[in-house]
């Protein structure tokens, strides 16, 4: 009998067309919950459209969008409070918009597939900062292969920063 196949996520750059979306997801309690306000969350991310720090993602699963993804260089930002990482190193916020799609796997599968292509593509490390108790999140995390580092509190809030390696530079 074959095997099911791994879901395969593709990744996009926001455009403005996404901001409807985007807008419904932060307001979603499961997103709300760990974000921001949505009309401020909505205008960081339009700023992150142009920035050379950060990159803001759009997150589809058989080319239909079910969640947003960034990617950020904290040594491209002053005083970042993880700009003690190993240079190179790249951060991932991450929230799945689509309720149904919340803790059957989705998290952990995607971010393990994003972080291969970081990967092949030399980053040395990525960090992603779940609050200390979103516990979905962290185990989730962890099923990707993040390791718990500390937990921080910064002008991000209370954190628990969790770090993925990339192994095959430290051979």
């Amino acid at each position: 009998m074959p095997r099911e196949a791994k879901p395969r996520y593709g990744f996009r750059p926001v455009t403005e067309k996404d901001f409807p979306l985007l807008g419904r997801w932060l307001r979603e309690p499961h997103v709300a919950e760990w974000w921001d306000d949505p009309d401020e969350e909505l205008a960081g991310i339009r700023e992150h459209m142009d920035s050379v720090s950060v990159e803001p993602l759009i997150v589809e699963l058989d080319g239909k969008p079910i969640g947003y993804l960034q990617t950020y260089d904290p040594h491209l930002e002053d005083d970042h409070p993880y700009n003690d990482q190993p240079f190179g190193t790249l951060g991932l916020d991450l929230s799945i918009g689509v309720a149904e799609l919340v803790g059957v796997g989705h998290g952990s599968a995607l971010l393990s597939q994003f972080i291969d292509e970081l990967f092949a593509e030399g980053t040395p490390r990525v960090v992603i900062d779940p609050h200390p108790t979103n516990a979905r999140a962290i185990r989730a995390y962890e099923k990707a292969g993040f390791a718990r580092v500390d937990e921080r509190s910064s002008i991000y809030g209370d954190v628990l920063l969790m770090a993925r390696d990339n192994e095959e530079l430290s051979e």
